[in-house]
This record gives C-alpha cells, sequence and structure tokens, in this order.
C-alpha cells in the first residue's frame, strides 16, 4: 500500500520526479542514525522495491501521487542494495548512488574554488574507483551556473532523473559516485542551464575518452596503472630538448601518413612500430604529432578539439597511445604534441555556453568569437578557464610522457585585434591590443610546466614581431623554449620559388634572417601550412624543369640544415611528395621509390645525420657565436657562405650555397685557416640525383686571404647545390 507524505518533502520529491532537483542527497538514500535508518529511492521504471540487507528484502512504500518514489527503513549502519520490479514482474538489483559520501575533498574543493589545482583531471572527469568498498566509477564536471546536472549514458537509460549529481558549494563543481559504471562505458552530462532550459547533451570537458566520430559522447576510461619503460629516455630527455642538443623534428599527421586497408587510419600500436622506426631510419631527433585531442571534424586536422583530455579514438585507446610514446622513448626519439588553446568550435556537445552561460567562452564576441575560424574563444581572465588550460598542458606532459607541447596559433592570442577590422575587437584596460590575460596564461603554463616536468621543451607558433617569446618569464618574456621562426620561412620560400635569373634582385631574403636569427630561439620550420590549401607540394613551388625543380629543393634543404635553427619538415617533404597533401589519404608511398624522390629522401637523412654528429651545426643554432657570415652580397652570382662553430674544439663548418643553374668551377672563397676542408656534403651528389659535380672530396685552402679569412681555396660550386666543407 502507499504512503502519504508530507507536504514539504513532497514537494521535494516531486522536483527529484521532475528532474528539477539540485540536491537530490538532501532526500535521496538513507538519513538518519541509530537502529535504524529511514531510506528513500527513486527509480522510474519501478512499481515495487525493496532494500536487501545480508540478503533479506525489506519491503519499501510507494509514496501516494510520487511515483517511482519508494521510502522505508533499514538496520544500523549496514550496506543496503535496492532490488527493484516492473509491471512484467521482472527484478533487478541496483547499487543506490544515494547512500554514497562525496569524493572529493576539502583540500581539492579549495583549490577548484581559487582557480589552482594544478592537476584538475585528478579530481574533475570520470575515474573508475572503489569507493566505501564498491566499484564504480566518481564522475566530476565544472557547471556553476547550471540549476541541475545529471550523468547519463546506457547504464541508465540516458534519463537524466536517475543519476542527478551533488553540488560541492561554492566552487561550481557537481559530482557523483555512480556503483556498477565500468570502463569503457559511454556517457555525457544533462544540464538544465541557468536559465531553466535543458540544454543539449554535454561531453565531459575532462573526459579521457570519446566516441569514434561521428558519435560524440564520452567513454570512461581508466588511465591508471600504464608500465612505462622509457627511463632511459627519460634520464636524458633534458639535455636531448636543450638550446644546445641536435633538435630535428618530423612533423606528422598521423590520420595520413599510412593507411591500411580499406582506407582505414593507422592505430598507435601500428604507428609504435612503423613511425618510429621510419623516423629512426630518416634520423630525425623528434615526431611533432598535429592535435591528438579529440575532435569532431578530420577536416580540421584536430585544430577544433572538443575533447582536451582525450586522445582521440581514432587510433586507439589512451594506453595505446602511450605505446606509442613508449615505443619512440625506447629508440631514443622525443615526441612533441601540437596543443590548441587559442579556440574551440561550436559544436552543440562542447564546451560552448556549456551550463547555459558563456562559462568557457567569452560573452561579447567581439573577445568570444574567431571571425576566422568560427570558433569560440577561451576567457583567459577567468581563473577556472586559466586553472583548465594550464592543467591540461602538465596532463599531456605528466600522464603520457610527451616531452614538449608545439601551442599553436599564438599570435591569435596575444592580440585583442588579431584579424578584426576597427571596431570589431574590446582594448585592454589600458586602451591597448595586447591582452594581457592570454598573456599571463601562456606565461603561467610555460612557468608551471617547465616547473613541474623536468626536461620538456614548450614551443611557440608565433608569427608576428612580438618581443621575448622564447624568454623566461622573470626577464618579462612569455617563458616558451622556442619558437617557430615563420619570417625566415616565408622569406626564404618566396625566394626560392623565383626564377633564378630575378633571384640576384632578391638576394636579401635569403639574409635578411640572420638580422635577428639569435633574438629567439628559433626552430625553421617547413610545416603542413606550406603545402595546403592550393599552395601545392614543396616540388611544386620550386622553379624550372624537373631536374632543376629537384636541385632547387635539394639545395633549399641544405641550406637549411647549415642555417642556424632547430629543423622542422613535415612528413612527405623529406622525399618530395609531389602532390599537395591531403589529410584523407595516406602520402604518395608508390612516389617515394621513384628515382628522384629517393635521392632527396637520402639527402634529408644524410643532412639529419651529419647535423647530429657534427656539433658546429647545433651547439650553438641559438648563439651568435656560432655564426659568422663569409659571403652575403654576391647577388650577382646568387651565392652564399657562411662558418658554423661549436665550442673550443668542435671542427668548424663552412655551408656554401650557389642558387643558380649555373656552376662555377674555381670559385674563391675564404676559409677560417690553411689545410684540408673535406666536403662532408654535397646536394649535387649523384646519390641524391644530382650531376654529381664537385670537390673530389676536399679542397685545400692556402695562406690566402680572401672574403675577410686568413686562408682560402678555389671551390667547385655545381648549380642549383649547397655543400659543407668540415675542417679535418
Amino acid at each position: 500500500m502507499t504512503e502519504q507524505t508530507d507536504p514539504k518533502t513532497f514537494a521535494l520529491l516531486r522536483r527529484v520526479i521532475d528532474a528539477r532537483c539540485d540536491d537530490p542527497f538532501a532526500i535521496l538514500g538513507p538519513h538518519g542514525h541509530g537502529a535504524h535508518r529511514s531510506v528513500t529511492a527513486y527509480d522510474p521504471g519501478a512499481t515495487a522495491m525493496w532494500a536487501v540487507v545480508d540478503g533479506t528484502a525489506l519491503p519499501l512504500a510507494p509514496q501516494s501521487g510520487l511515483p517511482g518514489i519508494f521510502r522505508g527503513t533499514v538496520p544500523g549502519s549496514k550496506p543496503y542494495v535496492l532490488r527493484g520490479q516492473n509491471e512484467a514482474g521482472e527484478t533487478w538489483d541496483v547499487e543506490d548512488a544515494y547512500r554514497f559520501g562525496p569524493v572529493l575533498g576539502e583540500i581539492d574543493e579549495y583549490l577548484l574554488g581559487e582557480g589552482t589545482h594544478r592537476k584538475l583531471w585528478q579530481v574533475l572527469g570520470a575515474h573508475v574507483r572503489k569507493h566505501e568498498g564498491v566499484d564504480g566509477t566518481s564522475f566530476a564536471v565544472w557547471a556553476p551556473n547550471a540549476r541541475r546536472v545529471s550523468v547519463v549514458g546506457d547504464f541508465n537509460l540516458w534519463d537524466g532523473r536517475r543519476h542527478v549529481m551533488r553540488r560541492r558549494g561554492a566552487t561550481g563543481v557537481w559530482e557523483i559516485f555512480i556503483p556498477g559504471v565500468a570502463d569503457g562505458t559511454v556517457y555525457k552530462y544533462e544540464i538544465v542551464g541557468a536559465h531553466g532550459a535543458v540544454l543539449p547533451l554535454k561531453a565531459d570537458p575532462v573526459g579521457f575518452g570519446s566516441q569514434h566520430p561521428p558519435e560524440n559522447a564520452s567513454v570512461v576510461r581508466d588511465i591508471s596503472g600504464y608500465g612505462w619503460s622509457d627511463n632511459g629516455w627519460m634520464d636524458k630527455r633534458a639535455q636531448n630538448n636543450a638550446r644546445t642538443a641536435a633538435i630535428s623534428v618530423y612533423e606528422v599527421h598521423l590520420g595520413s601518413w599510412r593507411r591500411k586497408e580499406h582506407g582505414r587510419q593507422i592505430s598507435y600500436v601500428e604507428a609504435a612500430d612503423e613511425l618510429v622506426a621510419y623516423v629512426k631510419d630518416m634520423r630525425f631527433t623528434h615526431i611533432e604529432l598535429m592535435p591528438i585531442s579529440e575532435y569532431p571534424f578530420d577536416g580540421s586536422w584536430g585544430y577544433q578539439p572538443v575533447g582536451m583530455f582525450a586522445p582521440t579514438i581514432r587510433h586507439g585507446p589512451p594506453h595505446e597511445f602511450r605505446d606509442l610514446i613508449n615505443a619512440a622513448h625506447k629508440a631514443d626519439i622525443g615526441v612533441l604534441l601540437d596543443w590548441v588553446p587559442g579556440h574551440f568550435p561550436t559544436d552543440a556537445h562542447g564546451l560552448g555556453q556549456f551550463d547555459g552561460t558563456a562559462l568557457y567562452e567569452h560573452g561579447d564576441p567581439r573577445e568570444g568569437f574567431h571571425q576566422d575560424w568560427n570558433t569560440l574563444i577561451y576567457n583567459y581572465g577567468r581563473r577556472e578557464v586559466a586553472n583548465y588550460l594550464t592543467s591540461n598542458a602538465l596532463y599531456w606532459l605528466d600522464e603520457y610522457h610527451v616531452d614538449g607541447l608545439r601551442v599553436d596559433a599564438v599570435a591569435s592570442m596575444l592580440y585583442r585585434d588579431y584579424s578584426r577590422k576597427h571596431g570589431e575587437w574590446v582594448p585592454n584596460k589600458d586602451g591597448g591590443r595586447e591582452n594581457y590575460e592570454a598573456i599571463a596564461m601562456l606565461q603561467n603554463m610555460n612557468t608551471f610546466t617547465y616547473g613541474e616536468v623536468p626536461g620538456i621543451m614548450t614551443v611557440a607558433e608565433e608569427s608576428t614581431s612580438f618581443p621575448k617569446v622564447s624568454r623566461p618569464v622573470h626577464e618579462g618574456g612569455l617563458g616558451f623554449g622556442y619558437k617557430w621562426n615563420m619570417g625566415w620561412m616565408n622569406d626564404t620560400l618566396d625566394y626560392m620559388k623565383k626564377d633564378p635569373l630575378y633571384r640576384k634582385h632578391h638576394h636579401h631574403q635569403m639574409t635578411f634572417g640572420l638580422q635577428y636569427a639569435f633574438s629567439e630561439n628559433f626552430i625553421l620550420p617547413i610545416s603542413h601550412d606550406e603545402v595546403v590549401h592550393g599552395k601545392g607540394s614543396m616540388l611544386d613551388r620550386m622553379p624550372g624543369n624537373e631536374w632543376e625543380k629537384f636541385a632547387n629543393l635539394r639545395a633549399y634543404y641544405s641550406f637549411m640544415w647549415g642555417h642556424p635553427g632547430k629543423k622542422l619538415l613535415f612528413m612527405g617533404q623529406e622525399f618530395a611528395q609531389a602532390r599537395e597533401w591531403n589529410h584523407d589519404s595516406e602520402l604518395d608511398w608508390k612516389g617515394a621509390e621513384k628515382p628522384n624522390h629517393k635521392g632527396i629522401q637520402s639527402l634529408v637523412r644524410d643532412l639529419n645525420n651529419i647535423y647530429t654528429a657534427t656539433p658546429a651545426l647545433h651547439i650553438k643554432d641559438c648563439d651568435p657565436d656560432g655564426f659568422q657570415w663569409i659571403e652575403a652580397d654576391d647577388a650577382e652570382n646568387s651565392v652564399y657562405a657562411w662558418i658554423r662553430r661549436g665550442n673550443p674544439g668542435n671542427p668548424e663548418v663552412v655551408v656554401i650555397c650557389n642558387m643558380t643553374p649555373r656552376e662555377h668551377g674555381a670559385y674563391r672563397i675564404g676559409l677560417p685557416s690553411t689545410g684540408i676542408w673535406r666536403e662532408a656534403l654535397n646536394s649535387d651528389a649523384a646519390k641524391y640525383g644530382g650531376g654529381d659535380r664537385g670537390n673530389m672530396g676536399s679542397v685545400t685552402a692556402t695562406n690566402d686571404p680572401s672574403h675577410g679569412q686568413s686562408a682560402s681555396a678555389k671551390v667547385m660550386l655545381p648549380p642549383l647545390s649547397t655543400i659543407f666543407l668540415i675542417k679535418d
């Protein structure tokens, strides 16, 4: 028989049934002390319920006018299980989520409220755990303006009435422990927003896994307990990432590097074998992965992420991503991740209007909307949002042993008027264009990550002249370890695409980069951006007939490896892929087998070898003492020559480039000392596809001063070539 409920309790329980109660723990579950406790349970599918204690089923009475609500008593403090029965007589047993206490502690609550929780992912998100002796998953999410938040999934028929979460005071965090929910469970959050409307179901902002697109729910992933075996790498990582190290980066879009049967994307496990072996063979020191954080749209290449804490399921679950990192480290290869804190997409299941308000983003579109990309901009001035981003940076470095982060589109973060017309942006408090809040977030992120994780690097993709990007925060810098040298890339590529007949009029484009080469710690990037959107391939951008195109590219790559700065090539460029990059298909590996393409590939392998093995070519990449011009002004012949130096005792290297199709049979060049200078590399060598013209392995410098040097030699400069001379 049904029981009557007092009016105050009735009203509260009515709100539970209507899914409008923001404090279900106040009424559901066990209450009271002593020999007997009262239990209130809700199951909209039940017509009868019992509390089962020590195998004894104790009936719970249905409440008049409150369908699905049952109340009764259980003895003492013993745990109980709820048993439900429907009209068909079917029964089921379930743990009562409302009999469990909170998971978050007071310190966590304090740090969350303060916006200073360094390891945010350890308290927010979904965590498989044993709580009060029962296996299940705890959920926690930040939604301060929500009126109600529920966890929904197959385990509760996607019914937002069944697992309404507990609000944790002023933190804005909601949490609940749900017994029986295990690794692999699909879930989302159902949120009643600030204005009372039920919002589109939201993925977990701190979820560790996601469904395969186009499905977009979060997936419970237990990321604990991985058995790392990369101690050898981790112990020496700091020296491998240092300014004095040889750093040559292979940029990879994992979805299109290799494809498998029926066009399937390569898995993390397969990449741990195939990609790592290839990079090792090519002698690159680091892999840079384009964004791995989960993203809904393949065509964004990962640059519009939704799951900032979830390695994309396209290639496998989190532990398998760790397999890739572990394998790279065991092969002495570092791994960098492209990290995107500049914006996020407007997809309904994402962060936009997360609790019915502009929570993660700015409310004013002049601050919160990217016109170029139709994306939302983080509100960097909100402490919880800044905490979310800085903690996410640490997450990848800490949990996945990633060696560094390349931060995308930094310029768009630094300036409030980025790509905006007059009147379309909001000045800072001083009336200027600098985004103080974004600057502070980046500085905090760099200070924080370098302090927490020894030996890592951060890299800024920053295309303006903003000062001190790669200088320490305590010196007024942004705190990055390195900066992409976009100016060098634009100038030199613009020069190389010109017909050699006209290069003499643009001679300075190849030398101008040395005016500022040591103002930052630079990486020279020839990235994916240079081979998309109609730009064609690197080979396409070289002028001339087929032979000249390959010769130009060989000369350019050799110029790049001889130039101060760390190196980066996008996949496919190392074998001069003939077609523009397409993210929907694998690289042209068949084309890579053609002789001229194999020649470029051999050259890049040898450039990496000589760069790594020769201290003068890398130790002072970021130090002006490591560079000296020999010839910077021979525009008529388009010849460039310079010295690279390392520490005392390291043999010097002289790099000479001839950027015309004319051979110079006896070009006198100044050299730092007399004696034999070995021709360590010649981009015109036959094994690279060249004409095999050169200096028979060496030149001899005599005591004939030239170009400001104490000695000189007559050097054979092949057409469209670069040579490296090393003092034996």
